[in-house]
């Protein structure tokens, strides 16, 4: 990776775009391994500098400025302060909510502007996902409304309330901490905070999820409930189980297909031979290595789960912070691989607050699972918190991957969109802040061929996941034409339509096309999306839809997912087996040319 400029793959652009589709992957895959997505590396001194200077110094300022904890720079006052944890927990939100944390910039799809999110939610007439329309009154349309605007302003202005108002003194807090001086938040400004994501998000889901309230509703839900005691190991469980379902969603086969891709994206690791060692035979065999399990379900999966059981209930001072310091490493070094989706800030405030919960407020002071003031507490508590991830593993269709506990394990809802020539432009019709990330990029002084090889990257780096090869099976048997098409990564689409998304395939599935279709009128033929769910832990495949924009669904099925990881990404024996369960009456997969017309 170049310092300014971005190290792209070494052909000729003109001559590499006239290749069929799945040269042009392997070709690109190859590149991968050596060099990610070839981003300029002061891009990520600018993701650094805004961690730096907007999160960390920006959260640290507002939280103790705001609170009678000393000084910004005196660490040892407020450190273990619950309100600066609490603080802290509403500047994350904030930032998500406005689109100035996670999938923020040109690693989430974002180049010109860096900032989906706020401009989207602020603009009457965007688009709008709701996640029950047909059964939720009042949340039906696909239109962003006055009402939603001025709903989501109420939500900003709510945070920053929140954010200035003191602590005000606990009963409960002074027993515990009797030299603490900082109070805890008030229960009543957390109050329209809550009633309003859950409002926002029963007509737009795309803000619920960008504000991660799958992890951050719940501590300002105890923030607002309970005592203080309660309070600190409910907030124990409420990471505990973010850590420990995202460690248990990465058992199985689709994890290890993760760390490859991840590790060869690091923009800060030189060393291009433990790059390959990811890979069982570069550049033949780009298949996980040895070294990626090890990686994988070594030093990732089990770290997730029996780290974070260590910390629950050691009682053990010298254990406990070993344990802490292992997990800010953990998180450290997630942030040192600049994940798609680049959820830096998440992982700052999570190896803060293994700090803050386990070494400030440990098991054996008073503060461990048992001791909550009521026996039914526990229970209840962790029943409420594993429902979302208990169900979106076995119904991964009905809850979002967030809710589901399942960031980067790999086993993804995603899809890849197909368009006739000429036809991905008409998105840029749309009435959206933003233009298509192929155009973005001729903004910034990109040739169009290379923009376009550029955005063909998010191609091969899906490819490299098990997911892409049944997606690409898929194409083969539904575009005769492939090499004539547009090929585009959802995930990237989705954010020029809706200002967010982090890696949630249900934000770009029939809702969304639906929503582009009603505005767009695309023919048969001219908007072809591969779409597969995640694999349900209890079964051994992963069900896929085709869908054409004009049509709806045209087919369903599944394939095993044994068969996908076991592939090259660029599928040199053709696609993997597919098992097609329904197809659509009168449709003939290839049967429709790039003007809809039967071939």
């Amino acid at each position: 990776m170049g310092f300014l400029t971005q190290t792209s793959p070494q052909v000729d652009p003109s001559t590499f775009l006239r290749q069929p589709f799945f040269d042009r992957m392997r070709t690109l895959a190859t590149h991968w391994v050596d060099n990610g997505f070839g981003t300029p590396r002061i891009v990520h001194v600018i993701y650094l500098a805004k961690l730096a200077l907007l999160y960390i110094v920006g959260g640290v300022a507002v939280a103790t400025l705001t609170s009678d904890v000393g000084s910004p720079f005196d660490i040892a006052s407020w450190w273990n302060e619950p309100i600066v944890y609490q603080k802290l927990v509403l500047w994350t939100v904030l930032l998500e909510v406005c689109g100035l944390a996670g999938s923020w910039g040109p690693l989430a799809g974002h180049f010109k502007p860096m900032t989906g999110g706020i401009t989207y939610w602020l603009r009457p007439g965007t688009i709008r996902l709701a996640p029950w329309p047909t059964k939720v009154p009042f949340t039906g349309g696909d239109r962003r409304t006055t009402g939603d605007v001025l709903l989501y302003l109420a939500l900003l202005i709510s945070l920053v309330v929140a954010l200035a108002l003191p602590g005000v003194a606990s009963h409960g807090l002074s027993e515990a901490v009797p030299d603490s001086t900082g109070g805890l938040l008030r229960a009543g400004s957390l109050v329209p905070i809550m009633a309003l994501l859950v409002i926002i998000g029963l007509r737009d889901k795309v803000v619920f999820l960008a504000a991660r309230a799958e992890q951050y509703l719940p501590v300002l839900l105890f923030s607002a409930t309970l005592g203080f005691v309660d309070m600190i190991i409910a907030f124990k469980l409420v990471i505990l189980v973010a850590w420990m379902g995202a460690g248990f969603s990465k058992i199985g086969e689709h994890f290890i297909n993760v760390i490859p891709p991840m590790v060869s994206n690091a923009p800060f690791n030189p060393f291009r031979r433990l790059k390959r060692e990811h890979y069982r035979e570069y550049p033949a065999d780009l298949r996980p290595s040895r070294l990626a399990w090890f990686m994988a379900h070594v030093a990732g999966t089990t770290v997730e789960i029996a780290i974070p059981l260590v910390l629950l209930f050691s009682t053990n001072p010298t254990i406990t912070v070993i344990a802490a310091i292992a997990m800010v490493a953990f998180h450290l070094f997630i942030i040192s691989t600049f994940p798609l989706a680049v959820p830096l800030e998440w992982n700052v405030l999570f190896a803060f607050a293994a700090v803050f919960l386990f070494v400030g407020y440990p098991a054996g002071d008073g503060f461990s699972v048992f001791d909550f003031s009521q026996p039914w507490m526990l229970p209840v508590i962790v029943a409420g918190l594993l429902f979302f991830p208990v169900l979106g593993t076995l119904r991964p269709d009905l809850v979002s991957f967030l809710p589901s506990m399942r960031q980067y394990a790999g086993n993804w809802a995603s899809a890849i969109w197909v368009f006739a020539p000429g036809c991905e432009a008409r998105l840029n019709e749309l009435d959206n802040p933003a233009r298509n990330q192929v155009d973005q990029l001729q903004a910034m002084g990109y040739e169009p061929d290379a923009a376009e090889i550029t955005m063909q990257m998010t191609l091969a780096w899906r490819s490299m996941h098990s997911q892409g090869r049944g997606l690409n099976s898929l194409l083969i048997r539904h575009v005769d034409d492939l090499d004539t098409r547009t090929v585009r990564e959802a995930e990237f689409v989705c954010n020029t339509l809706v200002g967010w998304n982090f890696g949630d395939g249900h934000l770009h599935d029939e809702g969304l096309i639906r929503a582009v279709q009603s505005r767009l009128n695309f023919a048969p033929g001219e908007l072809q999306v591969m779409y597969v769910e995640s694999q349900p832990v209890q079964s051994k495949t992963q069900s896929y839809r085709v869908i054409d924009a004009a049509l709806g669904v045209v087919e369903r099925g599944t394939w095993r997912v044994s068969d996908a990881v076991s592939e090259q990404p660029w599928l040199p024996d053709g696609p993997i087996p597919l098992t097609v369960a329904w197809t659509r009456p009168g449709y003939v997969p290839g049967a429709l040319s790039a003007k809809g017309e039967r071939r």
